[in-house]
């Protein structure tokens, strides 16, 4: 029968003529030497190029991977040969070797060597240790030299095919041939060696249209294969496929089988002459050069042949060898093996198998082994080997519990069941067409577009389940089936008993409750394995997941290919070793560890059981409770999980989730003082307090907010609690941290003016220290001024000299001496409520006190008042206790404004000049210089020159001032950020 094979196209890339292809051994990557002078590596997985080498200007008609130097070697018309660095893009060599065209390029396999083919008739050997030294040279053909290939059974010989006819046989040693082989009418361009020992074949194309399999050893034609309709150009044993495939001038590239040499496929892609062909040992891909770019296929699935039994012996095939092993006590042997490493197998050969291996499944107890592939199955002892049943069958599956029992699918119309080796029942799905069968407690036999289930002891039809599933894989008690389709998987319970029940009643329905969705798996499953209610699975993304419930855990993230896909296969599991086992594609096999105890407590949570769940955790080692809390998190159990889980991180998060602040405290209290200012350790006491907020616990709030040096929390937190003495501390305190925004509003908050100017002076905000005592501070206005008229002068001393105090410019400033007398009034009445405050009570009378214009209100009074001594105290003009109180209500309310503050702007440019000292003479002013960018003093820089006024002193422009000099005009300190920047 026709073998069962799939071929995919993997790459399709359009260029000028290829002439030559090859294959890398561990990368996805095709390498192309192109007509044009070019050499394209790419990438088949992703269908993207790598890159891309321009050579010369002349055709490049070979080039090869040297895979262990990173190197690859092209040879081109213009007779030389060039090496370069794939990974550096870096020519290592370049030389002339031959003196006509070089055809053909063949690195040996194991040593530094390379022979050249040309069309002058020889053959050269260069030794690249050697620098590229020409160490052998070989001639004996009468016409050009096409083609050379060493034999990998004897890798010092080699074959050579020439357009003289013949192929000769050579040796390293000698210059002169061994033997010639001839046959072929016309001339040979291509020839490969059979790629394993058990066969002394040789293959050959020829331009007589004919493909030819020759026994080395005797000399003589082996076969001929016939149906190319122009020249054969290229010819190869597959090294890991049992095929033979050949590509020629009529476009076609022909598949045929190399035990039967019967064709089993002919490729035609339309990109005209087909000139060359490339094969990997370790894959089952398939490169073709054409006129038109270059293709590559996948031939069949690359997944490894192999299945492993209860026991932990593994069985595989190579090619058409069987061989066998156990993994049982190795992952524990000595040191142990890390999760994830190769287990070094000691391999068994069982015998070569008849047919080529496609698949391998053991039966429900190891006993038989079954082999199918070329549209034929044998099972086998699985200890020996020995022949114990075969047949033909599209499809092969196993029962779940008798032991001889199997079904086949004849046909797409039929399929049979057979118990203890016997034939017992022939089913005809009533579906149009019958696509594969699945075994287990069921058989599945699948439609193109649902399911059907029927008894495997008895034949009868159970249910139809409306998937169409690449995989049905059955739980070991035969209760409960995972239907893995493309995108996602269903897992069904089967109730066994109604089944029973309904034998020989059954409808065209099926059987009602027979099955019942439990769960659905959002994941694309490739192979898994069920553990007692768990199933542990591989996805088409390299993950290794096992899904309990419905609920999905990542075990591990495995090796995938440059396009992301999986090349791991889950074959077992050991549930004395607590240990999954997988199979990569080159047959390596790894495992890791999932303990039973885990799985079990899963399971036993996700049915509730939570009695079940509490005796198993014992058995679970402490090292493990992390993960277990995880789970009990993932699944809304969260003080499960916090009585659980031993990581004091997880545990903080789990408390500040669930409110428990007391809990997440002690664990604060335990951080080492060497972690205290850890950002993380911030971050916790942050998220601490926060949580204390929303509780309404403002001591832990204040507490957390403290150890976290949160101060915007803290000025929150004070001023809505009206706590005095904090603020005076967050005061300080945000000034040493650098917080001078915080430190400023909270200073003005208690009144602490003094330091509000010291702080702006401390950040060389001289101007706004200036203008913020003029309005709070008049004492002060001299010492600002002259610091800032001493800074400024570094940029302008015309402008340094414009600005005015009170002592030199006293007509500017109104009323100074009254706004002396409140400043001293203001200072008393906070010295006075400094220990207590002013009682929340008083807000209702005092409130309207806000409104207030103090100077106006002392002017009035001392206007009405009787005159008294000009060095009176201001307490003697405010002559009634309602005045005082109304002062002092004043007094109060600008020491208890609200905390938010408004954006100091330095005024315009006719206010300064109206604020300025009058200039006699000033011919022409200096440009001022910005000052500092939070200032926003640009419109003192740029002030108007003054060249052509008169004299101020005739202007009389005092009376103009009132607006700088009231405290009434001043911005209200009420809105936001004072300066509108953080100036921290």
């Amino acid at each position: 029968m026709p073998l069962n094979m799939d071929i995919r196209k993997k790459l399709s890339a359009s260029s000028e003529r290829v002439k030559s292809v090859d294959l890398h051994q561990t990368e996805p990557w095709a390498l192309a030497a192109l007509y044009s002078g070019n050499v394209m590596i790419w990438d088949y997985e992703t269908a993207t190029m790598v890159k891309s080498f321009e050579l010369s200007d002349l055709p490049v008609r070979c080039a090869k991977f040297i895979c262990r130097r990173q190197w690859f070697v092209a040879a081109s018309d213009d007779m030389a040969l060039r090496i370069y660095n794939y990974n550096t893009t870096e020519k290592v060599r370049e030389f002339e070797a031959h003196g006509d065209y070089i055809r053909y390029l063949e690195v040996h396999p194991t040593l530094p060597y390379v022979l050249s083919a040309s069309d002058d008739m020889s053959v050269k050997l260069w030794d690249w240790e050697r620098n590229w030294e020409n160490t052998q040279y070989f001639e004996g053909h009468s016409h050009y030299v096409m083609m050379v290939r060493f034999n990998p059974k004897d890798t010092n010989t080699f074959a050579t095919a020439s357009l003289d006819r013949s192929i000769k046989v050579w040796g390293l040693g000698s210059p002169v041939y061994h033997y010639s082989l001839e046959g072929h009418e016309r001339g040979v361009n291509c020839i490969d060696y059979y790629p394993s020992g058990d066969r002394p074949y040789l293959l050959s194309g020829a331009d007589d249209r004919s493909v030819k399999i020759w026994d080395y050893q005797t000399k003589s034609v082996v076969h001929t294969l016939e149906g190319h309709t122009h020249n054969v150009c290229s010819v190869i044993f597959h090294p890991r496929l049992p095929l033979i495939a050949s590509c020629g001038e009529d476009g076609t590239v022909r598949i045929w089988q190399s035990a039967t040499y019967r064709s089993e496929h002919t490729l035609n892609y339309g990109m005209e002459r087909a000139w060359a062909l490339a094969a990997a040992p370790g894959a089952n891909k398939l490169a073709i050069g054409f006129d038109e770019g270059c293709v590559v296929v996948e031939l069949g699935s690359d997944d490894a042949v192999a299945s492993m039994d209860a026991a932990g012996r593994v069985v595989w095939a190579s090619n058409n060898d069987i061989r066998t092993a156990t993994v049982k006590g190795l992952a524990s042997a000595g040191e142990g093996v890390p999760d994830g490493e190769a287990l070094q197998v000691t391999p068994r050969d069982l015998g070569t198998c008849e047919l080529y291996p496609q698949s391998i499944a053991h039966n429900c107890n190891g006993r038989f082994v079954a082999v199918c592939g070329d549209g034929e199955f044998i099972i086998y002892t699985a200890q020996a080997l020995r022949n114990k049943a075969f047949g033909s069958a599209l499809d092969f599956v196993w029962s779940g519990t008798g032991t001889g029992d199997y079904a086949i699918r004849e046909s797409i119309r039929s399929v049979k069941i057979f118990k203890n080796f016997t034939e017992h029942a022939t089913v005809r799905p009533a579906v149009p067409s019958t696509e594969g069968i699945f075994g287990g407690a069921l058989l599945g036999a699948r439609g193109a577009e649902a399911i059907l289930f029927y008894d495997f002891s008895t034949g009868d039809y159970v249910q139809k389940i409306d998937v169409c599933p690449t995989a049905v894989y059955w739980s070991e008690a035969g209760d409960m089936v995972l239907l893995a389709c493309e995108e996602s998987s269903y897992v069904l319970s089967y109730n066994a008993a109604a089944v029973a029940a309904a034998a020989g009643t059954v409808s065209e329905d099926g059987v009602d409750g027979s099955f019942e969705l439990l769960y659905e798996v959002s994941d694309s499953i490739t192979s898994g394995r069920w553990v007692g209610d768990c199933f542990i699975y591989c996805n088409a993304t390299g993950r290794l997941n096992y899904s309990v419930g419905g609920n999905i855990q990542t075990l591990v993230h495995l090796d995938t290919t440059s396009a992301g896909a999986t090349v791991h296969r889950v074959i077992g599991y050991l549930a004395k070793e607590d240990r999954v086992y997988l199979v990569d594609k080159q047959l390596n096999i790894v495992c890791y560890k999932i303990m039973m105890a885990m799985l079990q407590y899963q399971t036993a949570v996700m049915r509730g059981d939570f009695d079940a769940a509490n005796s198993l955790l014992p058995n679970i080692p402490e090292t493990e409770y992390v993960t277990v809390a995880r789970f009990l998190e993932a699944q809304g159990f969260k003080e499960e999980a916090l009585a659980v889980t031993t990581d004091l991180d997880h545990k903080f998060e789990l408390a500040v989730g669930l409110g428990h602040i007391d809990v997440a405290h002690a664990l604060m209290a335990e951080v080492p003082a060497e972690d205290a200012d850890a950002t993380d350790t911030q971050a916790k006491w942050k998220r601490l307090g926060d949580a204390a907020l929303r509780a309404n616990n403002f001591a832990l709030a204040e507490a957390a907010a403290v150890a976290s040096d949160d101060f915007s929390g803290l000025l929150l937190l004070y001023s809505a609690t009206g706590n005095m003495a904090g603020m005076r501390r967050l005061s300080a305190d945000a000034g040493k941290g650098g917080k001078t925004n915080i430190a400023f509003v909270a200073g003005l908050l208690t009144g602490r003016v003094e330091d509000c100017v010291d702080l702006l002076l401390d950040t060389k905000r001289l101007p706004e220290a200036a203008f913020f005592s003029r309005t709070f501070l008049p004492s002060r206005v001299k010492d600002t001024v002259d610091m800032w008229r001493g800074d400024l002068a570094k940029t302008s001393e015309t402008a340094a000299k414009a600005l005015a105090d009170p002592s030199t410019n006293p007509d500017l400033f109104p009323d100074y001496d009254i706004a002396l007398q409140v400043e001293e009034m203001f200072l008393a009445q906070r010295d006075a409520v400094a220990a207590g405050g002013i009682p929340a009570s008083d807000y209702l009378t005092a409130r309207d006190d806000l409104d207030l214009e103090l100077i106006e209100l002392i002017k009035t009074q001392m206007a009405a008042a009787p005159p008294v001594p000009v060095e009176a105290p201001l307490t003697e003009v405010l002559s009634t206790e309602a005045d005082m109180v109304a002062v002092t209500h004043d007094m109060a309310a600008v020491s208890t404004e609200d905390p938010v503050v408004e954006e100091e702007k330095v005024p315009e440019v006719d206010a300064v000049e109206e604020a300025v000292a009058p200039a006699e003479s000033v011919a022409e002013e200096e440009p001022m210089m910005e000052a500092e960018p939070m200032m926003e003093a640009e419109p003192v820089a740029e002030a108007e020159p003054v060249v052509e006024e008169e004299p101020v002193a005739e202007e009389e422009p005092v009376a103009e001032v009132e607006p700088v000099a009231e405290p009434e005009e001043e911005k209200n300190v009420d809105e936001g950020d004072e300066f509108g920047e953080d100036w921290d």
